[in-house]
This record gives structure tokens, C-alpha cells and sequence, in this order.
């Protein structure tokens, strides 16, 4: 998938408590993006409660991971659930999961 777009979103709303900051490819963070999302509804559709922040963090730790050698995108997933609170998770190239008080990218 190629994405030829310069005005793109780089804050994408996984979840309606879950946000993900995207940098890198744009092609690739929105394909990542999207298919967390597709993942996290589904959760939620059979579950009956949103996903948490971590749980969107370790999906796209898992994607960015199997696909290391083929992915350019750096993510920050922020959000906030009721067993936790809110937490910031940084994704960067190569799929290395960091929790963090706050991130950059």
C-alpha cells in the first residue's frame, strides 16, 4: 500500500479512550493503525468493554515486530482506562514496547 499524501492526521482515535501518534511512513502508520483499530473493535464487540491503552500498545508492538525488516513508523500510544489510568506506551522501529511519563517522536 503507498500512501502519496502530505497533509496527513499524525493523531489517529484507535478506541474512544486510546489514541495513537504516528511518525515515520504514512503509509505504514496508517496500515498499522488501521488494522489495530479493525482489532480493537472486534475485542470490544466480544468482550463488551473498550480495550485498554495497553492492550492497543501490545497490538501494535506485535505488528511492528513481525514486520521489522518491511516497517518505517515510529508510534506513541496514549489513552486512558479505568484500571489504570492513563498511560503512554512509545513503539519505535523494530518493536520495542516503552512505557513512558511521556514521549517524542
Amino acid at each position: 500500500m503507498y500512501v502519496a499524501n502530505r497533509a496527513s492526521d499524525k493523531i489517529t482515535q484507535l478506541t474512544d479512550n486510546v489514541y495513537v501518534c504516528r511518525s515515520g511512513s504514512a503509509a505504514d502508520s496508517q496500515i498499522v493503525s488501521d488494522y489495530v483499530r479493525y482489532f480493537l473493535h472486534q475485542q470490544t464487540i466480544q468482550l463488551g468493554q473498550s480495550a485498554t491503552s495497553k492492550v492497543a500498545a501490545n497490538l501494535i508492538r506485535l505488528l511492528s515486530y513481525n514486520n521489522k525488516n518491511m516497517l518505517e513508523t515510529g508510534l506513541i500510544v496514549g489513552g486512558w482506562d479505568k484500571y489504570e489510568g492513563g498511560k503512554i506506551y512509545a513503539i519505535p522501529l523494530g518493536g520495542t514496547l516503552i512505557e513512558q511519563p511521556f514521549a517524542i517522536g
